[in-house]
């Protein structure tokens, strides 16, 4: 009970306070710009983090995840232009309720279905991650090794339209992990000589130089004219356009169902939130009893999308924090965080930093009033962020992009990594190449690496000794047939 006591007295102190706060602010802010997501976001946070207490670190970190996971929604909603791809569904309902003049009734049903559908996640996760670690601690390295290696697969299987173009990523991913100093030999591999790099290649160059560079690269070269965009009959003035409690409490049906699709897509490594929010919206039409109004502006249209969106994050960090496997790009580079100050995600975090993660659990409701709060009082302002010109945002976002991995690595070394990456990540998307599969690989590769090496050493380097740990041959020879039954699921509903 002190252990606990002790974790929510550092959670509630002033300098984590305002850590999560200024992350849900940032969240917001950037999810609502078009082009821009919250893991974009939190890479570019997370040389921001480095002289900070690891809870209010991390605490900011997710207060970035929560306040992105509404965001995305008011770009959707005002501009029919999604800040994040889960936001698509969002904007079946959302933006035909602006346009016909109700725009602040469509962004306070968005806000109050995402606080209502993470707050469940969140309960699931403080709920069920410590006994799922007790489990977690009975599966050795082979077992460990096996897991892995599915999870590995059904990220390849599911992120991008191609599962060698899935699996390339995730290997080159991988293949770029072995980068640094061999944890058995202690012999350097793949430095070419540069003492930078016996650590590894530093996962915020990494991943801000594959995803935020290359992504303004691209909306720079689609808005040539940099035009403003409009947003049609939005005005946020008008006295009844307001969701009402009766109004709200009716849509209690979808929000919630929602929220169990989210947090069980969330649980399961891969899936992510454009799958749960377009689940969750199928859902919501074939259980409605007057269908044909989704898709004109139906509330529970809005409710059920952004209630499952929101409720894969607090659901994501049951892997990372019971396995130490990220479940999405946003969980891989949480993981980054975690390990820049000192704590390894895995079983064993329950029992060596315990008081950290209560901590994170406070820090998690925290933001989500955090995110009601601020999203409430700023909806009138947020409103006007997506009018921003991109020749004003992106060379900005750029320039942080830059002093942050220069102020956080102390050198040109890693700005120029981060540029190196950034011409990687440009042709990635062009190849459409999962760039999701290649940021996990390289945060799962050294596991991956541990694992197999115990592995052999365990097994004593005889194969048929994998027949004496039943549930990792069941996981290996699982692997290829989960495999091929995903993707002709994905063909047959792509075809239809």
């Amino acid at each position: 009970m002190d252990l606990i006591l002790n974790a929510l007295a550092n959670a509630l102190s002033l300098t984590t306070f305002l850590s999560v706060a200024i992350g849900v602010l940032i969240g917001i802010v950037i999810g609502a710009i078009p082009g821009l997501n919250a893991p974009m976001a939190i890479a570019v946070a997370i040389p921001l983090t480095f002289t900070m207490a690891p809870l209010a670190a991390i605490g900011m970190l997710v207060g970035v995840m929560k306040g992105g996971g509404f965001g995305g929604a008011i770009g959707a909603i005002l501009l029919n232009t999604p800040g994040e791809p889960h936001s698509a569904a969002t904007t079946l309902d959302g933006h035909p309720l602006a346009k016909s003049g109700k725009p602040r009734k469509a962004l306070q049903t968005a806000l109050y279905s995402s606080v209502v559908g993470d707050s469940c996640s969140d309960l699931v996760l403080i709920l069920l991650a410590p006994t799922l670690a007790i489990f977690a601690l009975k599966a050795g390295p082979v077992e460990l090794a096996a897991i892995l290696i599915i999870s590995l697969t059904l990220i390849a299987s599911l992120s991008g339209k191609s599962l060698p173009k899935g699996i390339f990523a995730a290997a080159l991913g991988a293949f770029l992990a072995t980068v640094g100093v061999d944890p058995e030999t202690a012999s350097p591999r793949l430095t070419f000589g540069y003492i930078e790099l016996f650590d590894g290649l530093p996962l915020a160059a990494v991943a801000i130089g594959v995803l935020a560079v290359p992504e303004i690269i691209m909306r720079l070269q689609e808005g040539k004219g940099y035009r403003r965009q409009k947003v049609e009959n939005v005005s946020t003035e008008a006295q009844k356009d307001r969701i009402t409690l009766s109004e709200f409490l009716g849509l209690k049906k979808p929000i919630f169902r929602g929220a169990g699709i989210g947090t069980a897509i969330g649980a399961l490594p891969g899936l992510g939130t454009t799958l749960a929010a377009f689940l969750s919206y199928a859902a919501t039409k074939r259980f409605s009893k007057e269908p044909e109004k989704l898709g004109t502006g139906a509330l529970e249209g809005i409710a059920a999308t952004e209630s499952a969106n929101s409720a894969v994050s607090g659901a994501n960090l049951i892997p990372l924090l019971t396995l130490g496997i990220p479940g999405n790009l946003t969980a891989a580079l949480l993981v980054g965080a975690f390990m820049i100050h000192g704590v390894t995600p895995g079983p064993l975090i329950f029992e060596r930093e315990a008081q950290l993660i209560y901590g994170l659990f406070a820090a998690m409701i925290m933001a989500n009033i955090l995110v009601l709060v601020i999203g409430s009082f700023g909806l009138r302002a947020f409103a006007q962020i997506v009018k921003v010109p991109p020749y004003v945002v992106y060379p900005i976002v750029l320039l942080l992009c830059v002093v942050g991995i220069y102020v956080s690595q102390g050198g040109f070394f890693a700005v120029w990594l981060m540029l190196g990456f950034a011409v990687l990540g440009y042709v990635m998307a062009r190849l459409e190449i999962s760039v999701v599969c290649f940021i996990i690989g390289l945060v799962l590769g050294p596991m991956i690496e541990l694992s197999i090496r115990q592995s052999v050493v365990l097994l004593s380097r005889n194969p048929t000794a994998i027949f004496d740990h039943v549930f990792a041959l069941i996981l290996i020879v699982s692997t290829p047939f989960v495999a091929w039954i995903l993707i002709r699921d994905r063909a047959r509903l792509s075809d239809g």
